[in-house]
């Protein structure tokens, strides 16, 4: 008789178990990327994290992922998630100065942070404080969304030499990079992923930067423009992750800590494998296409960018507490690690002689 009741309470409390969990609300999201479905690893991480969070949440949360192939606004997903037509992106920052110039250092600044010293900055000295501070305005979270690490100067058609050879060139290039190559004559635009090759292949363009080895390989530009410089305006470019606020306050709190945890796992991944791809796509490239000529600037461009460089952001902060406030945290972050960039990475490189490996 108690083993009949015991296995009937067993029976009854599995079942009312069962209902419980067939209660449990199911949350869905709306995720609108800047990318095309075939821009590795860029939109790897949008998907990376829906994976992520119907696996840990037990399907309770669940985001659909759209490309720009499917809602045709790469640009305009900031304000898709700030109305709420999205509930969420994939993007990066600096695609929207016109908007808010303050978002901008959030993806990159030229002879800033590297990927690992601006990941550091975020997590640990204040960096994601100051973007919530930024974002909170528009309604919007931010997150960390990815980093490329330091990115190619880009794609030339013809070798650039002298200052001269910058006037009058028509380049694709965003950002604060776009400002500082308009003072030095360079004509700029900013062109949707999608439009790039074309553009440079018919000549609407003659340069253009992108990414990297692992990213350009597949755009084809090493196919049309056979001079790839060297970076300095994206020293370590983050994507950010959007969520429209409301949205977030209405899930649980467990489905929020999900969420913030699977961001920051999707963003670690882009920028390992993104790493990864760079390191096959440059062998690859070396070998198919040895016309390829990598190229530095020279002293004298540099030091015309920088100096560039210093009056724009000289001239912003200024005007802008909030930016001011932003760039000085950067800029006093940055004295403090780079002498240990330097002695770790820069000098291990250096002393092991590495470089002679790419000869």
């Amino acid at each position: 008789m108690k083993i009949k009741k015991a296995l009937t309470l067993s029976l009854l409390s599995i079942i009312l178990l069962t209902q419980a969990n067939a209660k449990e609300k199911i949350y869905k999201l709306k995720l609108a990327t800047t990318w095309g479905s075939s821009a590795v690893p860029l939109i790897n991480a949008s998907k990376n994290l829906a994976s992520y969070v119907e696996k840990m949440s037990n399907g309770r949360l669940l985001i659909r992922v759209d490309s720009a192939n499917k809602h045709k606004s790469p640009f305009g997903v900031f304000d898709m998630v700030k109305a709420g037509s999205y509930d969420m992106a994939h993007t990066s920052s600096y695609f929207y100065k016109g908007k808010d110039i303050n978002m901008m250092p959030f993806t990159t600044m030229p002879f800033a942070l590297t990927a690992p010293e601006l990941n550091a900055w975020f997590y640990h000295a204040g960096g994601l404080d100051l973007m919530k501070k930024v974002y909170s305005k528009h309604g919007i979270l931010a997150y960390p969304g990815g980093n490329t690490g330091v990115q190619m100067g880009g794609w030339f058609k013809e070798e650039i030499k002298t200052l001269d050879d910058l006037k009058g060139l028509k380049m694709r290039i965003p950002g604060f990079a776009g400002e500082i190559m308009t003072k030095l004559g360079v004509l700029v635009t900013n062109i949707a992923p999608g439009d790039l090759y074309t553009s440079l292949e018919r000549g609407t363009i003659d340069a253009l930067e992108w990414v990297g080895p692992g990213m350009d390989i597949k755009m084809g530009f090493h196919k049309v423009a056979n001079y790839y410089y060297t970076g300095w305006h994206e020293p370590g470019p983050d994507t950010q992750f959007y969520i429209n606020k409301k949205k977030f306050n209405k899930l649980p709190k467990d489905l929020q800590m999900i969420l913030e945890v699977a961001m920051k796992a999707s963003s670690s991944d882009m920028y390992t494998y993104n790493y990864h791809l760079s390191g096959l796509a440059w062998s690859k490239m070396k070998k198919d296409y040895p016309s390829i000529q990598i190229k530095s600037f020279s002293k004298e461009i540099v030091k015309e960018l920088k100096k560039e460089n210093q009056k724009l952001i000289t001239k912003i902060k200024s005007k802008n507490p909030l930016f001011n406030e932003i760039i000085t945290s950067q800029e006093n972050y940055l004295k403090q690690v780079r002498p240990w960039t330097i002695i770790s990475d820069y000098l291990y490189i250096k002393e092991n002689k590495l470089s002679k490996i790419q000869k």
